[in-house]
């Protein structure tokens, strides 16, 4: 199980929500959960971080940004 605090731990150098993003895509294979224990203290950080986080952990980019394309239901 990766842990989020880890990973920042590990990653002193990030500055920004979106190195963040990329580290757990880096090390998404690692394991087969992460653990999503502390909240991201950038300054970009997004009301929906926690959405983000797990889209980058499990490869479901959907909620990771815009949407770019409608469905029957959206009508």
């Amino acid at each position: 199980m990766l842990h989020l605090s880890e990973l920042m731990i590990q990653n002193p150098q990030l500055n920004s929500f979106d190195e963040l993003l990329e580290v757990i895509k880096q090390r998404k294979n690692e394991a087969i959960h992460l653990k999503i224990d502390i909240k991201p203290n950038y300054p970009d950080t997004p009301a929906d971080w926690e959405d983000k986080v797990e889209g980058a952990f499990s490869g479901v980019y959907s909620v990771m940004g815009p949407r770019i394309y409608k469905t029957e239901d959206d009508f």
